[in-house]
């Protein structure tokens, strides 16, 4: 029965510790996902500096590039060594959206790369239903029109 105890015990007490230590949640990335050149326009619209402190790829032009992370700035500055408040550090993936042959990108097998690969199939669809009512579109005139050829 002490035994019981003893473990009943032990287990709350490290119940209670991770509730006092935290479990250490991660904080949400404002910028993670978006372009570069959105991301450093809201950067810049909040009175800040975008830095990019890694770019890996080459497959986009930079503008194009998706940031994977940011964080505040993490050194100090000046005589007086005060730390830096406005500069947010980007890192950026400038590989394509979903890899090619030759071209360096998202494999279909992650998630990234089928999600990619479902947005432009979702867009090829919608283009060739539009494609296809316009030409059911002119067909119709073509038939409506009296005296045609």
């Amino acid at each position: 029965m002490t035994k019981l105890i003893r473990i009943g015990l032990g287990a709350l007490g490290v119940g209670a510790m991770s509730i006092a230590f935290g479990s250490g949640t991660a904080l949400a990335d404002d910028y993670a996902g978006q372009s570069y050149s959105d991301a450093s326009s809201a950067i810049s619209g909040a009175g800040q500096k975008a830095v990019i402190a890694t770019s890996v790829g080459d497959g986009v032009s930079q503008g194009d590039c998706v940031v994977t992370r940011s964080q505040k700035a993490s050194w100090l500055k000046g005589d007086n060594f005060s730390p830096v408040s406005d500069t947010v550090l980007l890192y950026l993936n400038c590989d394509a959206k979903l890899a090619t042959a030759g071209k360096a990108g998202n494999s279909l097998a992650s998630p990234e790369g089928r999600a990619e690969k479902a947005s432009e199939d979702e867009e090829a669809a919608k283009e060739a239903a539009a494609q296809q009512a316009a030409q059911q579109q002119n067909e119709s005139s073509e038939l409506a029109t009296p005296g045609g050829d």
